[in-house]
């Protein structure tokens, strides 16, 4: 393999025909670039999907409640129901492989009308009572202050966390935050914290603009008694939540009075579900890239076989000569197999720089105009391309198989023989 006179005789062989040699290489070359490209741009699609779903705990549901469709026990049909505090403490119970069961509620929104002011200015914002297990399932940066605790909870505190947009509306320039008051529906609230989201699942506007306050203040300031509007629920990280979820909804059937089998009684947004699908779609777009990548890498290592037969024929004199001075068909096979080699390599080589230099290139434009829908950080993992290189090192070897093993059959007396 380190013998310097043959990989002169290699390198000479080559650059015999340069102009078949380059485009016998760009085979490869445009194989191996397809293949690296079609899997950063089914990575970039993968990436933008996901960003939509935000920071949320991906094994999560959303669940509210919403009218029966069928009568039961003397109830009639199409009743109106809610959710209430006790069906938390009864879930939580229930099935143990809960993480977290946070009851919300919420009010108005800053598409609707004026519903917060401080001092002269005011602003329609999404009003949301929650439990400090929130920012658990929806993680959020806390630029100043804190999130709501458990005294807060237990204490009934008016006391409120800002979304970004909410200080924008509302606050001057260096204007002091924490320690201010914000005025709710009427009702003063200490602001504890802001916060900031990098992005969410599907309205990252909506989020900036949200005040949150603990869940029993809220309940106790805008009279919703025990009512909860909606609850986000997530299992345990082994524990898949579409799976718990029949048990989940029996329980609240049981509780409200429903029909087992009333299946539009309670309505809920299965996050985990949606992400399962997700994954599998990009994981079959992902052995497309590859089948087809492969595919066009392998026309590219049959055009190398092709070549190769070719310069094994122009060489059949030599070879005899070769074999009648003493070379073994081993010493002729590795020749061969070298030439075919460093041909598939290179080319893949160059192939895949090329690829990188245009997947840091697409990186780049997508910094400088700002985030795309649906389309993200565009990359391809390290192990991905060593497959690659695996690949085509293997479509190197039987590219010069074939021609190597006729090469080697050749006996002596006919090549010589061979104008």
């Amino acid at each position: 393999m380190l013998n310097k006179d043959r990989w002169n005789e290699i390198l000479e062989a080559l650059n015999a025909n340069r102009f078949r040699t380059l485009m016998t290489a760009f085979g490869v070359f445009w194989g191996i670039m397809i293949l690296v490209l079609l899997l950063a741009l089914t990575n970039g699609l993968k990436n933008g999907v996901i960003k939509d779903f935000g920071d949320f705990a991906t094994n999560s549901i959303f669940m509210w409640s919403q009218s029966t469709s069928k009568a039961y026990k003397g109830l009639p049909k199409g009743r109106r129901y809610n959710f209430k505090i006790d069906d938390v403490a009864l879930l939580k119970e229930k099935v143990p492989s809960l993480k977290y069961v946070s009851p919300r509620n919420q009010l108005g929104g800053y598409r609707g009308a004026n519903n917060v002011t401080r001092k002269d200015k005011t602003g329609a914002f999404s009003i949301t009572g929650d439990y400090p297990e929130f920012i658990y399932q929806q993680p959020m940066d806390i630029t100043q202050g804190r999130f709501i605790s458990y005294s807060d909870i237990n204490e009934k505190r008016k006391v409120a966390v800002i979304g970004a947009d909410v200080v924008k509306s509302l606050y001057d320039l260096d204007e002091d935050i924490l320690e201010s008051y914000v005025k709710i529906n009427g009702v003063n609230f200490l602001v504890i914290g802001v916060f900031k989201k990098s992005n969410s699942n599907g309205d990252e506007e909506e989020d900036a603009n949200t005040i949150f306050v603990p869940f029993t203040t809220f309940s106790q300031v805008f009279n919703y008694g025990d009512t909860v509007s909606w609850m986000a629920i997530t299992a345990e990280d082994k524990i898949n939540i579409t799976d718990l979820k029949p048990k989940i909804f029996s329980i609240i059937r049981k509780q409200h009075t429903i029909h087992p089998k009333d299946n539009r009684a309670i309505g809920d947004y299965d996050l985990a579900q949606q992400f399962s699908k997700i994954s599998g779609l990009f994981s079959i777009l992902t052995f497309v890239g590859f089948f087809v990548g492969t595919l066009v890498l392998l026309s590219g290592a049959i055009g190398i076989s092709n070549i190769m037969l070719i310069v094994v024929k122009e060489r059949t004199k030599e070879i005899g000569i070769r074999r009648a001075l003493g070379a073994t068909p081993f010493n002729i096979r590795t020749q061969i197999l070298q030439e075919s080699l460093l041909l598939t390599i290179v080319s893949g080589m160059a192939g895949i720089a090329f690829a990188s230099g245009a997947i840091w290139l697409t990186n780049s434009i997508i910094d400088s105009i700002g985030p795309i829908d649906n389309f993200a950080n565009p990359a391809v993992d390290i192990k991905v391309i060593l497959i690659a290189l695996l690949i085509l090192v293997l479509f190197g070897v039987l590219a010069g198989l074939i021609p190597a093993t006729r090469a080697t059959r050749m006996k002596p007396v006919d090549a010589l023989r061979t104008e």
